[in-house]
């Protein structure tokens, strides 16, 4: 397992649109980076929603805070992937 410090995005996590993966977390991003712009997405996103509810005329703020919301999310799924532990896969030894 990479250490928490050292471990940096894999890249392997797509951001969908209409079923299909139109964008992806870039590899090599440090998970401190990805994390804090996982966070500002986030908390854009929360205020988008807020005003979204006041918002009675437009749903532009509604999809604003949809998409900064699914760009959080493959955020924080690709660190999860970069600092979790690999499986190992054991083979059988051969029969004597």
């Amino acid at each position: 397992m990479t250490e928490p410090e050292e471990a940096k995005t894999i890249g392997f996590t797509p951001i969908y649109c209409s079923d299909n993966a139109l964008f992806h977390v870039s590899a090599g991003v440090p998970i401190n980076v990805a994390l804090a712009q996982a966070s500002d997405f986030l908390f854009l996103a929360k205020a988008l929603a807020e005003d979204a509810a006041y918002a009675k005329d437009t749903d532009r703020h509604a999809w604003a805070a949809h998409y900064l919301t699914a760009m959080g999310k493959a955020l924080i799924d690709d660190v999860v992937k970069a600092v979790s532990p690999r499986p190992t896969w054991k083979t059988k030894k051969p029969a004597k």
